[in-house]
């Protein structure tokens, strides 16, 4: 890898260690060492040599060193990003950014840059909160899991009723009174009038086949569907409101399909646990955590 003139690589091969004179200066070493200040300093010392021996302290360590390895982790992040390996220059410019990104980053470290940062503290507890997650997803649940995952949500997989109905639009914003006038229509309807005469004009259709409650609710408006479920077959009934003013109904029928079982819905119920045990997996990770931890709380 050629070396460009626009960026100064730092090789280091030694260090050159520097004095200065203190020749007329006389110590009395073994009085010194006995002042428990001093004791202190040198046990901080040895601490942190000892630190540097063993890879500790990276945010004051002043060697960067680019291996093979961590090229080939380079070259291969830009493998999938963009479908094809790296030139020989694009590999220089990815391991140049590497170089930047380590000195920044040990530079932040060593002036304390992140600590009480906000930012990175909600970052930090994202990357905890996705350890958990990655956990749970590579996580398959057992037969018996997802039998009882089933039995105890079946609610939410009963298959939606369907409704097929007639209805007769009473519009609520012209003059009079709008109750009134759906009484009319129904003693009308009684009367043995044609009910597709009747009414006002609306942009929804006037006859609805096979409809389950979310499409009737997309139509109609939240809760117009419930109401559905209150009348009798056969008979005009209402009005009723919906999201446009009244209604008058007759409706024609009113269709449960059979329960699914596990097997026709096994994927769901798979996905189902998993998002659910997500969740559970993260408050037990963090209770774990917490009870290792004094937290006092001195808020009055």
């Amino acid at each position: 890898m050629e070396e460009s003139s626009d960026y100064d690589w730092p090789i280091k091969k030694g260090l050159t260690a520097r004095r200065s004179g203190f020749a007329d200066i006389k110590f009395d070493w073994r009085k010194l060492l006995a002042e428990p200040l001093v004791q202190f300093l040198l046990a901080g010392l040895a601490i942190f040599a000892i630190s540097l021996a063993t890879g500790a302290g990276n945010s004051t360590d002043r060697t960067i060193i680019v291996d093979e390895p961590l090229a080939g982790r380079l070259a291969e992040s830009f493998t999938q990003t963009w479908r094809r390996p790296p030139s020989p220059q694009e590999l220089d410019t990815l391991i140049r950014d590497y170089v930047r990104e380590e000195i920044y980053y040990r530079e932040a470290k060593r002036l304390g840059l992140d600590i009480d940062d906000a930012v990175i503290r909600r970052r930090l507890r994202s990357k905890m909160e996705f350890l958990a997650e990655a956990q749970v997803e590579a996580v398959e649940p057992s037969r018996q899991e997802l039998e009882q995952w089933f039995e105890q949500n079946k609610s939410r997989y009963a298959v939606t009723v369907r409704y097929s109905f007639d209805q007769i639009f009473v519009d609520v914003s012209r003059p009079g009174d709008p109750d009134q006038r759906a009484q009319t229509i129904l003693n009308s309807l009684a009367a043995g009038d044609d009910w597709q005469l009747l009414g006002d004009p609306i942009s929804l259709p006037a006859s609805i086949e096979g409809r389950d409650a979310s499409q009737v609710t997309r139509e109609f408006g939240e809760g117009f569907s419930g109401k559905l479920d209150q009348l009798k077959t056969g008979a005009w009934q209402g009005p009723i409101n919906s999201g446009f003013g009244l209604h008058l109904v007759r409706l024609r029928q009113r269709d449960a399909g059979p329960a699914p079982t596990l097997d026709t819905i096994l994927r769901q119920v798979t996905n189902d646990w998993r998002s659910e045990t997500i969740k559970k997996r993260q408050d037990e990770a963090f209770n774990r955590l917490l009870e290792q931890y004094d937290v006092k709380i001195e808020v009055e």
